[in-house]
Protein backbone atom coordinates (compact mmCIF):
# COMPACT_ATOMS: atom_id res chain seq x y z
CA UNK A 1 0.00 0.00 0.00
CA UNK A 2 1.48 3.34 -1.04
CA UNK A 3 0.24 6.66 0.25
CA UNK A 4 1.29 10.23 -0.39
CA UNK A 5 3.46 12.11 2.07
CA UNK A 6 7.05 11.87 3.24
CA UNK A 7 6.15 9.92 6.33
CA UNK A 8 2.75 8.74 5.26
CA UNK A 9 3.24 5.17 6.36
CA UNK A 10 3.91 3.63 9.72
CA UNK A 11 4.44 -0.02 10.15
CA UNK A 12 2.78 -1.55 13.14
CA UNK A 13 4.35 -4.83 14.07
CA UNK A 14 2.04 -6.57 16.51
CA UNK A 15 2.72 -9.85 18.14
CA UNK A 16 -0.02 -11.31 20.26
CA UNK A 17 1.07 -14.00 22.63
CA UNK A 18 -0.27 -15.40 25.82
CA UNK A 19 0.94 -13.12 28.58
CA UNK A 20 3.28 -14.75 31.03
CA UNK A 21 2.36 -14.27 34.65
CA UNK A 22 5.08 -15.04 37.12
CA UNK A 23 3.79 -16.37 40.39
CA UNK A 24 5.59 -18.13 43.18
CA UNK A 25 2.42 -19.69 44.63
CA UNK A 26 1.55 -23.30 44.00
CA UNK A 27 -0.36 -23.31 40.68
CA UNK A 28 -3.98 -24.38 40.70
CA UNK A 29 -4.77 -27.62 38.88
CA UNK A 30 -7.81 -26.95 36.63
CA UNK A 31 -7.88 -30.53 35.38
CA UNK A 32 -10.78 -32.87 36.05
CA UNK A 33 -12.11 -36.14 34.69
CA UNK A 34 -15.68 -37.02 33.75
CA UNK A 35 -14.77 -40.46 32.45
CA UNK A 36 -15.25 -43.60 34.51
CA UNK A 37 -11.81 -45.25 34.48
CA UNK A 38 -10.54 -48.75 35.12
CA UNK A 39 -7.97 -47.32 37.55
CA UNK A 40 -7.91 -44.02 39.42
CA UNK A 41 -5.46 -41.31 38.53
CA UNK A 42 -2.82 -40.04 40.93
CA UNK A 43 -4.04 -37.64 43.64
CA UNK A 44 -3.86 -33.97 42.75
CA UNK A 45 -1.12 -32.02 44.55
CA UNK A 46 0.27 -35.36 45.80
CA UNK A 47 -2.64 -35.49 48.22
CA UNK A 48 -2.00 -32.07 49.76
CA UNK A 49 -2.46 -32.30 53.53
CA UNK A 50 -4.05 -35.77 53.35
CA UNK A 51 -1.77 -38.40 54.84
CA UNK A 52 -1.51 -41.69 52.99
CA UNK A 53 -3.59 -40.42 50.07
CA UNK A 54 -2.93 -43.41 47.78
CA UNK A 55 -3.40 -45.95 50.59
CA UNK A 56 0.09 -47.31 50.04
CA UNK A 57 0.57 -47.56 53.83
CA UNK A 58 -2.48 -49.60 54.64
CA UNK A 59 -4.93 -47.94 57.04
CA UNK A 60 -2.41 -45.40 58.35
CA UNK A 61 -4.24 -42.20 59.44
CA UNK A 62 -7.59 -43.62 58.28
CA UNK A 63 -10.27 -44.71 60.72
CA UNK A 64 -13.93 -45.71 60.90
CA UNK A 65 -16.63 -43.05 60.73
CA UNK A 66 -19.92 -44.30 62.16
CA UNK A 67 -20.33 -48.07 62.24
CA UNK A 68 -18.79 -49.19 58.98
CA UNK A 69 -16.07 -51.78 58.74
CA UNK A 70 -12.87 -50.86 56.89
CA UNK A 71 -10.75 -53.00 54.63
CA UNK A 72 -7.53 -52.23 52.80
CA UNK A 73 -7.45 -53.93 49.40
CA UNK A 74 -4.85 -54.30 46.66
CA UNK A 75 -6.07 -55.21 43.19
CA UNK A 76 -4.07 -55.07 39.94
CA UNK A 77 -1.30 -53.08 41.71
CA UNK A 78 -3.86 -50.53 42.93
CA UNK A 79 -4.39 -50.06 46.66
CA UNK A 80 -7.59 -48.57 48.01
CA UNK A 81 -9.86 -48.40 51.02
CA UNK A 82 -13.29 -50.05 51.33
CA UNK A 83 -16.06 -49.20 53.78
CA UNK A 84 -18.52 -52.09 54.04
CA UNK A 85 -21.26 -53.38 56.37
CA UNK A 86 -22.82 -49.93 56.33
CA UNK A 87 -26.18 -49.27 57.99
CA UNK A 88 -26.27 -45.47 57.98
CA UNK A 89 -25.54 -43.01 55.12
CA UNK A 90 -22.50 -41.63 56.93
CA UNK A 91 -20.91 -44.99 57.71
CA UNK A 92 -17.55 -44.85 55.94
CA UNK A 93 -13.85 -44.13 56.33
CA UNK A 94 -12.44 -40.88 57.72
CA UNK A 95 -9.30 -38.86 58.32
CA UNK A 96 -8.83 -36.05 60.78
CA UNK A 97 -7.44 -32.74 59.50
CA UNK A 98 -7.02 -29.22 60.79
CA UNK A 99 -8.83 -26.55 58.75
CA UNK A 100 -8.08 -22.83 58.89
CA UNK A 101 -10.67 -20.10 58.40
CA UNK A 102 -8.34 -18.00 56.27
CA UNK A 103 -7.62 -20.74 53.73
CA UNK A 104 -9.43 -22.05 50.67
CA UNK A 105 -9.41 -25.82 50.19
CA UNK A 106 -9.70 -27.74 46.93
CA UNK A 107 -10.65 -31.38 47.32
CA UNK A 108 -10.64 -34.44 45.07
CA UNK A 109 -10.96 -38.20 45.38
CA UNK A 110 -11.68 -41.21 43.22
CA UNK A 111 -14.79 -43.16 44.14
CA UNK A 112 -16.23 -46.57 43.30
CA UNK A 113 -18.97 -48.83 44.69
CA UNK A 114 -19.05 -52.61 44.74
CA UNK A 115 -22.41 -53.15 43.06
CA UNK A 116 -24.99 -51.37 40.96
CA UNK A 117 -24.64 -48.02 39.23
CA UNK A 118 -25.77 -44.42 39.56
CA UNK A 119 -24.96 -44.28 43.28
CA UNK A 120 -24.51 -40.74 44.66
CA UNK A 121 -21.52 -40.52 47.00
CA UNK A 122 -20.54 -37.29 48.76
CA UNK A 123 -17.43 -36.08 50.56
CA UNK A 124 -18.23 -34.21 53.77
CA UNK A 125 -16.23 -32.52 56.50
CA UNK A 126 -17.46 -32.56 60.08
CA UNK A 127 -16.30 -29.28 61.64
CA UNK A 128 -16.89 -27.51 64.93
CA UNK A 129 -19.40 -25.19 63.22
CA UNK A 130 -21.30 -27.87 61.29
CA UNK A 131 -21.09 -30.22 58.34
CA UNK A 132 -19.49 -28.99 55.10
CA UNK A 133 -20.09 -30.91 51.90
CA UNK A 134 -17.09 -30.62 49.58
CA UNK A 135 -18.73 -32.28 46.60
CA UNK A 136 -20.65 -35.26 45.25
CA UNK A 137 -20.31 -37.74 42.40
CA UNK A 138 -22.36 -40.52 40.81
CA UNK A 139 -20.37 -43.68 41.50
CA UNK A 140 -20.32 -46.85 39.42
CA UNK A 141 -19.39 -50.44 40.25
CA UNK A 142 -17.26 -51.22 37.20
CA UNK A 143 -14.96 -48.18 37.18
CA UNK A 144 -13.60 -45.24 39.19
CA UNK A 145 -15.10 -41.73 39.07
CA UNK A 146 -13.40 -38.48 40.07
CA UNK A 147 -15.10 -36.32 42.67
CA UNK A 148 -13.80 -32.75 42.63
CA UNK A 149 -14.97 -30.03 44.99
CA UNK A 150 -13.85 -27.70 47.71
CA UNK A 151 -14.74 -25.80 50.84
CA UNK A 152 -13.99 -23.02 53.28
CA UNK A 153 -14.76 -22.90 57.01
CA UNK A 154 -15.94 -20.07 59.26
CA UNK A 155 -13.70 -21.00 62.19
CA UNK A 156 -10.33 -22.73 62.44
CA UNK A 157 -10.22 -26.07 64.17
CA UNK A 158 -10.12 -29.83 63.94
CA UNK A 159 -12.30 -31.45 61.30
CA UNK A 160 -13.00 -34.93 60.03
CA UNK A 161 -13.32 -35.96 56.39
CA UNK A 162 -15.75 -38.76 55.64
CA UNK A 163 -17.84 -40.08 52.74
CA UNK A 164 -21.56 -40.71 52.67
CA UNK A 165 -24.24 -42.32 50.55
CA UNK A 166 -27.94 -42.83 51.23
CA UNK A 167 -27.60 -46.22 49.56
CA UNK A 168 -26.41 -48.22 52.57
CA UNK A 169 -26.40 -51.51 50.64
CA UNK A 170 -23.24 -50.57 48.76
CA UNK A 171 -19.62 -50.54 49.78
CA UNK A 172 -17.81 -47.23 49.32
CA UNK A 173 -14.36 -47.54 47.76
CA UNK A 174 -11.99 -44.55 47.79
CA UNK A 175 -8.51 -43.81 46.48
CA UNK A 176 -6.25 -40.89 45.48
CA UNK A 177 -7.67 -38.45 48.02
CA UNK A 178 -6.42 -34.86 48.02
CA UNK A 179 -7.06 -31.77 50.14
CA UNK A 180 -4.94 -28.78 49.13
CA UNK A 181 -5.08 -25.48 51.06
CA UNK A 182 -4.43 -22.12 49.42
CA UNK A 183 -4.09 -18.71 51.02
CA UNK A 184 -6.31 -15.89 49.80
CA UNK A 185 -3.25 -14.34 48.17
CA UNK A 186 -2.49 -17.57 46.32
CA UNK A 187 -6.13 -17.90 45.23
CA UNK A 188 -6.06 -14.37 43.85
CA UNK A 189 -2.81 -15.16 42.03
CA UNK A 190 -4.56 -18.06 40.27
CA UNK A 191 -7.26 -15.66 39.09
CA UNK A 192 -4.70 -13.12 37.89
CA UNK A 193 -2.69 -15.76 36.11
CA UNK A 194 -5.75 -17.18 34.37
CA UNK A 195 -6.88 -13.71 33.25
CA UNK A 196 -3.42 -12.96 31.90
CA UNK A 197 -3.46 -16.24 29.97
CA UNK A 198 -7.07 -16.40 28.78
CA UNK A 199 -8.44 -12.83 28.72
CA UNK A 200 -5.39 -10.79 27.69
CA UNK A 201 -2.54 -10.84 25.21
CA UNK A 202 0.81 -9.14 25.34
CA UNK A 203 1.06 -6.72 22.42
CA UNK A 204 4.40 -5.67 20.91
CA UNK A 205 4.25 -2.68 18.56
CA UNK A 206 6.96 -0.94 16.55
CA UNK A 207 6.28 2.30 14.72
CA UNK A 208 8.37 2.83 11.61
CA UNK A 209 8.25 5.16 8.64
CA UNK A 210 7.73 4.22 5.00
CA UNK A 211 11.38 3.20 4.66
CA UNK A 212 11.21 0.95 7.71
CA UNK A 213 13.09 3.30 10.01
CA UNK A 214 11.96 3.31 13.66
CA UNK A 215 10.08 6.35 14.90
CA UNK A 216 11.45 6.95 18.39
CA UNK A 217 9.14 8.21 21.11
CA UNK A 218 6.05 7.88 18.92
CA UNK A 219 2.75 8.24 20.77
CA UNK A 220 0.30 5.36 20.50
CA UNK A 221 -3.28 6.06 21.61
CA UNK A 222 -5.73 3.20 21.92
CA UNK A 223 -9.45 2.98 22.66
CA UNK A 224 -11.29 -0.29 23.20
CA UNK A 225 -14.65 -0.23 21.44
CA UNK A 226 -15.89 -3.79 21.84
CA UNK A 227 -14.59 -6.17 24.53
CA UNK A 228 -14.30 -9.81 23.53
CA UNK A 229 -15.62 -11.21 26.80
CA UNK A 230 -19.43 -10.90 26.93
CA UNK A 231 -20.55 -9.27 30.18
CA UNK A 232 -24.07 -8.03 30.73
CA UNK A 233 -27.26 -7.81 32.70
CA UNK A 234 -30.87 -8.81 32.19
CA UNK A 235 -33.42 -6.18 31.16
CA UNK A 236 -37.18 -5.84 31.29
CA UNK A 237 -39.64 -3.85 29.19
CA UNK A 238 -39.09 -0.93 31.57
CA UNK A 239 -36.03 0.00 29.54
CA UNK A 240 -38.03 0.80 26.40
CA UNK A 241 -39.29 4.23 27.43
CA UNK A 242 -36.69 5.27 29.97
CA UNK A 243 -33.70 7.21 28.59
CA UNK A 244 -31.91 7.19 31.95
CA UNK A 245 -32.18 3.42 32.09
CA UNK A 246 -31.03 3.10 28.48
CA UNK A 247 -28.01 5.35 28.96
CA UNK A 248 -26.93 3.58 32.12
CA UNK A 249 -27.24 0.15 30.51
CA UNK A 250 -25.72 0.78 27.09
CA UNK A 251 -22.67 2.52 28.55
CA UNK A 252 -21.71 -0.67 30.37
CA UNK A 253 -22.95 -3.88 28.80
CA UNK A 254 -22.61 -5.82 25.54
CA UNK A 255 -25.07 -8.67 26.13
CA UNK A 256 -28.46 -9.14 27.74
CA UNK A 257 -31.32 -11.53 28.47
CA UNK A 258 -34.96 -10.51 28.71
CA UNK A 259 -36.47 -11.22 32.11
CA UNK A 260 -39.95 -12.46 31.15
CA UNK A 261 -40.75 -11.03 27.77
CA UNK A 262 -39.83 -14.08 25.65
CA UNK A 263 -41.36 -16.65 27.98
CA UNK A 264 -44.41 -18.57 26.88
CA UNK A 265 -46.67 -16.99 29.49
CA UNK A 266 -45.75 -13.56 28.09
CA UNK A 267 -46.15 -14.26 24.37
CA UNK A 268 -49.29 -16.44 24.42
CA UNK A 269 -51.22 -15.79 27.61
CA UNK A 270 -54.39 -16.77 25.75
CA UNK A 271 -54.20 -19.88 23.61
CA UNK A 272 -53.83 -19.03 19.93
CA UNK A 273 -53.24 -15.30 20.49
CA UNK A 274 -49.52 -14.74 20.15
CA UNK A 275 -48.08 -11.32 20.91
CA UNK A 276 -44.37 -10.69 20.41
CA UNK A 277 -44.64 -6.90 20.27
CA UNK A 278 -42.79 -6.26 23.54
CA UNK A 279 -40.03 -8.78 22.81
CA UNK A 280 -39.70 -7.35 19.28
CA UNK A 281 -39.29 -3.83 20.65
CA UNK A 282 -36.69 -4.95 23.19
CA UNK A 283 -34.75 -6.82 20.52
CA UNK A 284 -34.82 -3.75 18.27
CA UNK A 285 -33.46 -1.63 21.13
CA UNK A 286 -30.67 -4.14 21.70
CA UNK A 287 -29.74 -4.33 18.01
CA UNK A 288 -29.67 -0.53 17.68
CA UNK A 289 -27.18 -0.39 20.54
CA UNK A 290 -24.99 -3.32 19.44
CA UNK A 291 -26.10 -5.48 22.35
CA UNK A 292 -26.47 -9.19 21.66
CA UNK A 293 -29.31 -11.18 23.22
CA UNK A 294 -29.73 -14.65 24.70
CA UNK A 295 -33.13 -16.25 24.06
CA UNK A 296 -34.76 -17.03 27.42
CA UNK A 297 -36.65 -19.28 27.34
CA UNK A 298 -38.58 -21.59 25.03
CA UNK A 299 -39.95 -23.84 27.82
CA UNK A 300 -39.83 -23.75 31.61
CA UNK A 301 -40.21 -27.15 33.25
CA UNK A 302 -41.44 -25.75 36.59
CA UNK A 303 -45.18 -26.52 37.01
CA UNK A 304 -45.92 -23.27 38.83
CA UNK A 305 -45.06 -21.19 35.76
CA UNK A 306 -47.37 -22.98 33.35
CA UNK A 307 -50.37 -21.14 31.98
CA UNK A 308 -53.75 -22.50 33.04
CA UNK A 309 -54.64 -23.32 29.46
CA UNK A 310 -51.41 -25.28 29.05
CA UNK A 311 -52.17 -27.30 32.19
CA UNK A 312 -55.63 -28.13 30.85
CA UNK A 313 -54.34 -29.84 27.69
CA UNK A 314 -54.25 -33.59 27.27
CA UNK A 315 -51.08 -35.33 26.12
CA UNK A 316 -51.70 -35.05 22.37
CA UNK A 317 -52.84 -31.44 22.66
CA UNK A 318 -49.78 -30.58 24.74
CA UNK A 319 -47.45 -32.15 22.18
CA UNK A 320 -49.07 -30.08 19.44
CA UNK A 321 -49.00 -26.90 21.52
CA UNK A 322 -45.32 -27.26 22.45
CA UNK A 323 -44.35 -27.98 18.85
CA UNK A 324 -46.20 -24.86 17.73
CA UNK A 325 -44.67 -22.76 20.53
CA UNK A 326 -41.09 -23.83 19.81
CA UNK A 327 -41.29 -23.25 16.08
CA UNK A 328 -43.13 -19.97 16.49
CA UNK A 329 -40.56 -18.27 18.70
CA UNK A 330 -37.43 -19.91 17.32
CA UNK A 331 -38.24 -19.21 13.69
CA UNK A 332 -39.29 -15.67 14.52
CA UNK A 333 -35.92 -14.88 16.09
CA UNK A 334 -33.79 -17.27 14.06
CA UNK A 335 -30.23 -15.98 13.60
CA UNK A 336 -31.04 -12.91 15.72
CA UNK A 337 -29.93 -14.37 19.05
CA UNK A 338 -26.64 -15.76 20.32
CA UNK A 339 -28.20 -18.61 22.36
CA UNK A 340 -31.43 -20.34 23.28
CA UNK A 341 -32.37 -21.64 26.72
CA UNK A 342 -34.53 -24.39 25.24
CA UNK A 343 -35.71 -26.04 28.45
CA UNK A 344 -35.29 -24.12 31.70
CA UNK A 345 -34.60 -25.93 34.97
CA UNK A 346 -35.25 -29.50 33.84
CA UNK A 347 -32.86 -30.86 36.45
CA UNK A 348 -35.22 -29.76 39.21
CA UNK A 349 -38.62 -29.93 37.52
CA UNK A 350 -40.38 -32.20 35.03
CA UNK A 351 -43.74 -30.73 34.03
CA UNK A 352 -43.42 -31.67 30.38
CA UNK A 353 -41.83 -35.05 31.11
CA UNK A 354 -44.69 -35.94 33.47
CA UNK A 355 -47.38 -34.84 31.04
CA UNK A 356 -45.88 -35.98 27.73
CA UNK A 357 -43.04 -38.52 27.67
CA UNK A 358 -40.04 -39.13 29.93
CA UNK A 359 -37.60 -37.81 27.31
CA UNK A 360 -39.60 -34.67 26.47
CA UNK A 361 -36.55 -32.44 26.96
CA UNK A 362 -34.50 -34.42 24.46
CA UNK A 363 -37.36 -34.18 21.96
CA UNK A 364 -37.57 -30.41 22.44
CA UNK A 365 -33.86 -30.05 21.66
CA UNK A 366 -34.36 -32.21 18.59
CA UNK A 367 -37.08 -29.86 17.38
CA UNK A 368 -34.85 -26.88 18.25
CA UNK A 369 -31.98 -28.21 16.13
CA UNK A 370 -34.35 -28.32 13.17
CA UNK A 371 -35.82 -24.88 13.90
CA UNK A 372 -32.57 -22.95 14.51
CA UNK A 373 -29.67 -25.34 14.56
CA UNK A 374 -27.01 -22.67 14.00
CA UNK A 375 -27.68 -21.02 17.36
CA UNK A 376 -26.24 -22.75 20.46
CA UNK A 377 -28.89 -24.57 22.48
CA UNK A 378 -28.42 -24.34 26.24
CA UNK A 379 -29.62 -26.17 29.27
CA UNK A 380 -30.16 -23.72 32.12
CA UNK A 381 -30.46 -24.54 35.81
CA UNK A 382 -29.62 -23.43 39.35
CA UNK A 383 -27.48 -24.67 42.26
CA UNK A 384 -24.88 -26.44 40.13
CA UNK A 385 -22.20 -24.07 41.43
CA UNK A 386 -24.16 -22.28 44.13
CA UNK A 387 -24.99 -25.15 46.48
CA UNK A 388 -22.91 -28.28 47.09
CA UNK A 389 -25.81 -30.05 48.86
CA UNK A 390 -28.25 -29.96 45.95
CA UNK A 391 -27.85 -33.42 44.48
CA UNK A 392 -30.40 -32.76 41.72
CA UNK A 393 -28.13 -30.33 39.89
CA UNK A 394 -24.60 -31.24 40.95
CA UNK A 395 -22.11 -31.20 38.05
CA UNK A 396 -22.39 -34.96 37.56
CA UNK A 397 -26.18 -34.77 37.22
CA UNK A 398 -25.94 -31.78 34.88
CA UNK A 399 -23.54 -33.64 32.62
CA UNK A 400 -25.75 -36.72 32.70
CA UNK A 401 -28.73 -34.67 31.50
CA UNK A 402 -26.57 -33.09 28.78
CA UNK A 403 -25.41 -36.51 27.56
CA UNK A 404 -28.99 -37.79 27.65
CA UNK A 405 -30.10 -34.97 25.36
CA UNK A 406 -27.07 -35.22 23.08
CA UNK A 407 -27.51 -38.98 22.62
CA UNK A 408 -31.15 -38.73 21.50
CA UNK A 409 -31.46 -39.77 17.82
CA UNK A 410 -30.82 -36.76 15.62
CA UNK A 411 -29.23 -34.61 18.34
CA UNK A 412 -25.58 -35.59 17.92
CA UNK A 413 -24.86 -32.70 15.57
CA UNK A 414 -26.47 -30.06 17.74
CA UNK A 415 -24.61 -27.09 19.19
CA UNK A 416 -25.17 -27.38 22.94
CA UNK A 417 -24.22 -25.21 25.88
CA UNK A 418 -24.24 -25.21 29.68
CA UNK A 419 -26.16 -22.40 31.36
CA UNK A 420 -25.52 -21.83 35.07
CA UNK A 421 -28.05 -19.51 36.68
CA UNK A 422 -25.84 -18.72 39.70
CA UNK A 423 -28.43 -17.43 42.18
CA UNK A 424 -26.43 -17.24 45.40
CA UNK A 425 -29.22 -17.00 47.94
CA UNK A 426 -28.81 -19.58 50.72
CA UNK A 427 -25.27 -19.26 52.03
CA UNK A 428 -22.01 -17.43 51.41
CA UNK A 429 -20.46 -18.41 48.06
CA UNK A 430 -18.05 -21.34 48.28
CA UNK A 431 -15.31 -20.24 45.88
CA UNK A 432 -13.35 -23.53 45.88
CA UNK A 433 -16.53 -25.47 45.10
CA UNK A 434 -17.44 -23.01 42.33
CA UNK A 435 -14.03 -23.38 40.73
CA UNK A 436 -13.94 -27.15 41.03
CA UNK A 437 -17.45 -27.50 39.60
CA UNK A 438 -16.49 -25.39 36.59
CA UNK A 439 -13.38 -27.54 36.14
CA UNK A 440 -15.61 -30.62 35.94
CA UNK A 441 -18.22 -29.07 33.64
CA UNK A 442 -15.51 -27.72 31.37
CA UNK A 443 -14.40 -31.20 30.38
CA UNK A 444 -17.69 -31.55 28.44
CA UNK A 445 -16.16 -29.17 25.87
CA UNK A 446 -19.28 -27.06 25.27
CA UNK A 447 -19.73 -23.33 25.95
CA UNK A 448 -20.42 -22.46 29.59
CA UNK A 449 -22.24 -19.25 30.46
CA UNK A 450 -23.28 -17.68 33.74
CA UNK A 451 -26.84 -16.74 32.88
CA UNK A 452 -28.65 -15.21 35.89
CA UNK A 453 -26.08 -14.16 38.48
CA UNK A 454 -27.25 -12.49 41.67
CA UNK A 455 -26.54 -12.47 45.41
CA UNK A 456 -29.30 -12.49 48.01
CA UNK A 457 -29.95 -9.33 50.00
CA UNK A 458 -29.41 -11.01 53.38
CA UNK A 459 -25.77 -11.50 52.41
CA UNK A 460 -23.22 -8.72 51.98
CA UNK A 461 -24.18 -8.19 48.34
CA UNK A 462 -21.34 -5.90 47.18
CA UNK A 463 -18.64 -7.99 48.86
CA UNK A 464 -19.84 -11.37 47.60
CA UNK A 465 -20.82 -10.06 44.18
CA UNK A 466 -17.24 -8.92 43.68
CA UNK A 467 -15.86 -12.22 44.96
CA UNK A 468 -18.05 -14.27 42.65
CA UNK A 469 -17.52 -12.07 39.59
CA UNK A 470 -13.76 -12.24 40.01
CA UNK A 471 -13.89 -16.02 40.32
CA UNK A 472 -16.17 -16.52 37.34
CA UNK A 473 -14.50 -14.01 35.01
CA UNK A 474 -11.11 -15.56 35.65
CA UNK A 475 -12.13 -19.17 35.03
CA UNK A 476 -10.88 -20.40 31.63
CA UNK A 477 -14.09 -22.30 30.85
CA UNK A 478 -16.50 -19.37 31.31
CA UNK A 479 -17.44 -17.72 28.00
CA UNK A 480 -19.87 -15.07 29.22
CA UNK A 481 -21.62 -13.63 32.28
CA UNK A 482 -25.09 -12.11 32.64
CA UNK A 483 -26.33 -10.72 35.95
CA UNK A 484 -29.99 -11.09 36.91
CA UNK A 485 -30.47 -7.52 38.05
CA UNK A 486 -32.80 -5.99 35.48
CA UNK A 487 -35.05 -3.39 37.06
CA UNK A 488 -38.75 -3.82 36.36
CA UNK A 489 -41.90 -1.99 37.51
CA UNK A 490 -41.71 -3.78 40.87
CA UNK A 491 -37.98 -3.45 41.34
CA UNK A 492 -35.47 -6.29 40.90
CA UNK A 493 -35.63 -10.02 41.50
CA UNK A 494 -33.10 -10.27 44.33
CA UNK A 495 -30.37 -7.81 43.48
CA UNK A 496 -30.40 -4.30 42.02
CA UNK A 497 -27.42 -2.43 40.63
CA UNK A 498 -29.09 1.00 40.74
CA UNK A 499 -31.87 2.85 42.50
CA UNK A 500 -35.10 3.76 40.69
CA UNK A 501 -33.37 6.83 39.19
CA UNK A 502 -30.52 4.69 37.84
CA UNK A 503 -27.91 5.97 40.21
CA UNK A 504 -25.48 3.27 41.23
CA UNK A 505 -26.01 1.29 44.38
CA UNK A 506 -22.91 -0.26 46.02
CA UNK A 507 -23.43 -3.33 43.81
CA UNK A 508 -23.38 -1.09 40.73
CA UNK A 509 -20.14 0.46 41.98
CA UNK A 510 -18.65 -3.03 42.17
CA UNK A 511 -19.61 -3.65 38.55
CA UNK A 512 -18.09 -0.35 37.42
CA UNK A 513 -14.89 -1.02 39.34
CA UNK A 514 -14.48 -4.43 37.72
CA UNK A 515 -15.34 -3.13 34.25
CA UNK A 516 -12.57 -0.58 34.61
CA UNK A 517 -10.16 -3.17 35.98
CA UNK A 518 -10.95 -5.57 33.14
CA UNK A 519 -10.32 -2.83 30.58
CA UNK A 520 -13.86 -2.59 29.21
CA UNK A 521 -13.97 0.26 26.70
CA UNK A 522 -10.81 1.67 28.22
CA UNK A 523 -8.48 4.19 26.64
CA UNK A 524 -4.77 4.74 27.12
CA UNK A 525 -1.72 6.38 25.56
CA UNK A 526 1.76 4.91 25.36
CA UNK A 527 5.12 6.27 24.32
CA UNK A 528 7.39 4.12 22.21
CA UNK A 529 11.03 3.75 23.15
CA UNK A 530 14.05 4.94 21.18
CA UNK A 531 13.57 2.13 18.67
CA UNK A 532 9.87 2.80 18.16
CA UNK A 533 8.76 -0.14 20.33
CA UNK A 534 6.08 -0.29 22.96
CA UNK A 535 4.62 -3.23 24.81
CA UNK A 536 1.45 -3.75 26.82
CA UNK A 537 -0.84 -6.53 28.02
CA UNK A 538 -4.29 -5.70 26.66
CA UNK A 539 -7.68 -7.35 27.24
CA UNK A 540 -8.98 -9.09 24.16
CA UNK A 541 -11.27 -6.94 22.05
CA UNK A 542 -11.59 -4.53 19.14
CA UNK A 543 -9.61 -1.30 19.39
CA UNK A 544 -9.18 1.99 17.60
CA UNK A 545 -5.56 3.09 17.42
CA UNK A 546 -3.81 6.33 16.50
CA UNK A 547 -0.08 6.83 16.14
CA UNK A 548 1.52 10.23 16.14
CA UNK A 549 5.09 11.42 15.72
CA UNK A 550 6.72 14.78 15.17
CA UNK A 551 7.94 13.69 11.74
CA UNK A 552 4.54 12.36 10.58
CA UNK A 553 2.43 14.68 8.46
CA UNK A 554 -0.85 12.82 9.05
CA UNK A 555 -1.74 11.20 12.36
CA UNK A 556 -5.50 11.50 12.52
CA UNK A 557 -6.35 8.24 10.77
CA UNK A 558 -7.93 5.67 13.05
CA UNK A 559 -6.75 2.09 12.62
CA UNK A 560 -8.83 -0.91 13.64
CA UNK A 561 -7.07 -3.50 15.72
CA UNK A 562 -8.31 -6.79 17.10
CA UNK A 563 -6.39 -8.03 20.13
CA UNK A 564 -6.54 -11.80 20.48
CA UNK A 565 -4.19 -14.70 21.04
CA UNK A 566 -2.76 -14.61 17.51
CA UNK A 567 0.31 -13.26 15.76
CA UNK A 568 0.02 -10.61 13.07
CA UNK A 569 1.99 -7.91 11.28
CA UNK A 570 0.25 -4.81 9.97
CA UNK A 571 1.08 -1.71 7.97
CA UNK A 572 -1.03 1.25 9.02
CA UNK A 573 -1.19 4.67 7.39
CA UNK A 574 -1.17 7.95 9.32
Amino acid sequence: MKLKGKYSLLMLLCTFIFAVFEVSALPYDYSASIECLANPQKPQYGGGIIINPELNDGLKEWSIFGNAKLQHIESHSNKFLVAHSRTQPHDSMSQKVYLQSDMLYTFSAWIKVNTGSDVPVAATFKTASGFKRAGEIIAESNCWSMLKGGLTVEASGAAELYFESKNTSVEIWVDSISLQPFTEKEWKSHQDRSIAKNRKSKVHIQAVDAEGNPLPNATISIQQNVPSFPFGCSITKLILNNPAHQNWFTSRFTVTTFGDEMKWYSTESIQGREDYSVADAMLQFAEENNIVVRGHNVFWDDPQYQLSWVKSLNTRQLINATYKRLNSIMQRYKSKLIAWDVVNENLHWNFFESRMVANASAIFYNWAIKADGETPLFLNDFNTIEESRDGASMPAMYLRKLREIQSFPGNSGGRFGIGLESHFNSSTPNLPYIRASLDTLGVANVPIWITELDVASHLDQPFYLEQVLRELHSHPHIQGIIMWAGRGPKGCYRMCLTDENFNNLPTGDVVDKLLQEWGYRSSASFTADANGFFEASLPHGDYDMKISHSSATHSSMVHKLNVASITMSLQLSV
